[in-house]
């Protein structure tokens, strides 16, 4: 059976020195995607003009007819009397012989044409590329999954999941778009591509039914056709074993593309299997699999409820303070603490970074970002389940950089100074970024983190920078809790036991960015430097 023909669509520390934007992997950080509305405000302009100059040729082009035609109309009615004139003989002959070739093969429009494709070429380099559109796809289809979101409803530009048969806002954007017929037919062609046809089904039934809906009428910008849509959509469903609605949209095809062999193939086939009999049963839509698929149901419930565990919290155990860990320093200014978790400790300090200081760091991060890279053995290699870009800034004493270490090191007691403190690392989120379920300390001894010679990661103490509008929670798989994104704050927690052994407790995740731009800073501490500010114990439950 043949489906329709397709196209196939750090460690290393970064310096502040000024080096060119990098412009590859647009859609793993929102940074770089809203940099390219000025991108296309270039091109809006490279068209406006494009579009002036032809108005302008067209312009020549009516008057020239309107001259023709008035001749025609007027001067021509009379058999042979307006040729009597010589000049006007001289006129039809002169215009005949050089002023309809002039115009007909004049090059202007080609002129005007490369003039347009030249402005293009010179923003060609930072446009998005191929993986870019596929990333941004699989981005839609993760937040799909993870809020349980309807695609119909996406296509309509709203953000909503059913529940008892209702359909329900999960989130009321301020500003959004609805999708095309091709705009979802090419996110359904990029899960036919990875033989995803859970969602190549759902995604192309949109772009089939919104191109009926436009009569199947095409449109220059447009990449994909009706034809297109049903060519794809029915050979999806046959291989979910829906055979009969693969039949219907094949000889649907037909009536566009009578003559397409390969489809007239598959309707011979599609018709043996439906008269067989023992027909095949199907249509029964299943999710792939996934590398998390142990956590993926409490992973994705805690990213739809985004932080909100009534029960979790009601534990007497956890308490808010104001926190001082009697340090002078903060005697006058204490911090608003709220302890989150005891099993595993997890602590979030409110307001630990100002709006300023906060947009210093993203700031000095910006032309540093690099796509976001996961541990692959002793190497480090970037990974479809971490979807961001991050910079590593390395601080001195005087640098906002530096003051945060100090005041990380006067909340937690611990030394945060290089290499006992790893350089700060910037993480800013893309479409759907996200970090699935992980832990921050090495769980093998060939691990990068061992690199610095300074045992491995204690504790984690993540700032948040920026606030979203929706999703990008901290969810702390084992533990049964998550931690919506609060800006200015900072989330603290242990990955250790005071043995040295990692805390399975700490397993955790970032969910998928609904609607916002997120941006957090980490700074993980080692064990080493850390004798005399956090004792060991021998004991496994400490």
């Amino acid at each position: 059976m043949r489906g329709p023909a397709c196209v196939p669509l750090g460690w290393a520390l970064l310096t502040l020195a000024l080096v060119p934007v990098c412009w590859a992997e647009i859609y793993t950080s929102l940074l770089d995607v809203k940099q390219l509305i000025s991108v296309e405000r270039k091109l809006v302009d490279y068209l406006r003009t494009y579009i002036d100059h032809e108005w302008e040729r067209l312009e020549d082009i009516r008057r020239f007819y309107a001259k023709v035609s008035d001749l025609h109309s007027e001067l021509y009615k009379g058999p042979g009397t307006a040729t009597a004139n010589p000049l006007v003989a001289f006129t039809l002959i002169k215009r005949l012989h050089s002023e309809w070739l002039n115009l007909v093969y004049s090059d202007e429009a080609l002129e005007n044409a490369q003039a347009l494709r030249s402005s293009f070429e010179q923003e060609e380099a930072v446009l998005p590329k191929l993986e870019d559109l596929q990333g941004a796809a699989n981005g839609l289809m993760r937040l799909q999954d993870v809020y349980a979101l309807q695609v119909g409803s996406l296509v309509m530009g709203r953000f909503q999941r059913v529940t008892n048969g209702k359909p329900i806002d999960v989130y009321m954007p301020a500003v959004s778009v609805p999708l095309s017929g091709d705009d979802c037919f090419l996110v359904g062609k990029v899960a036919y591509e990875q033989e995803d046809y859970y969602h190549s089904v759902q995604w192309l039934e949109e772009s089939v039914r919104l191109f009926r809906g436009t009569g199947g009428e095409w449109s220059p910008e447009n990449e994909g056709t009706l034809e297109d849509a049903l060519d794809h959509l029915a050979f999806s469903h046959f291989k979910t074993g829906n055979v009969s609605h693969a039949l219907s949209l094949s000889q649907e095809l037909l009536h566009y593309d009578p003559m397409n062999g390969r489809v007239l193939e598959n309707v011979e086939k599609y018709e043996k299997l439906l008269f067989a009999a023992a027909p095949p049963r199907g249509g029964d839509l299943r999710r792939p699999t996934s590398n998390y698929l142990r956590t993926r149901d409490t992973y994705e419930r805690l990213c739809q409820t985004q932080g909100s565990q009534p029960v979790h919290f009601e534990n007497p155990r956890l308490f808010c303070d104001y926190f001082t860990n009697n340090s002078p320093w903060l005697l006058l200014l204490p911090i608003r603490r709220e302890v989150l978790s005891v099993q595993p400790y997890v602590v979030l300090y409110h307001d630990f970074i100002t709006d300023t200081e906060a947009e210093d760091i993203k700031r000095l991060a910006q032309r540093g970002l690099r796509r976001s890279v996961v541990a692959a053995g002793e190497k480090q290699a970037t990974a479809d389940y971490r979807i961001s870009k991050s910079a590593w800034l390395k601080g001195s004493a005087p640098s906002v950089v530096g003051k945060l270490d100090l005041r990380i090191s006067l909340l937690t007691g611990l030394n945060v100074k290089h290499p006992y403190g790893e350089y700060l690392q910037v993480v800013n989120y893309g479409i759907g970024g996200h970090y699935e379920p992980h832990f921050d300390h090495a769980t093998s001894p060939s691990s990068p983190v061992f690199k610095l010679k300074t045992g491995n990661r204690v504790a984690t103490f993540m700032i948040y920078l920026s606030s979203v509008e929706a999703g990008g929670s901290t969810a702390f798989i084992y533990a049964n809790f998550s931690v919506p994104v609060v800006e200015k704050a900072a989330i603290f927690w242990w990955n250790l036991h005071r043995n040295g052994e990692g805390d399975v407790d700490t397993l955790h995740a970032g969910c998928p960015v609904l609607i916002g731009d997120k941006w957090v800073a980490n700074k993980w501490i080692h064990e080493y430097g850390q004798e005399f500010h956090h004792r060991c114990s021998l004991n496994p439950a400490e």
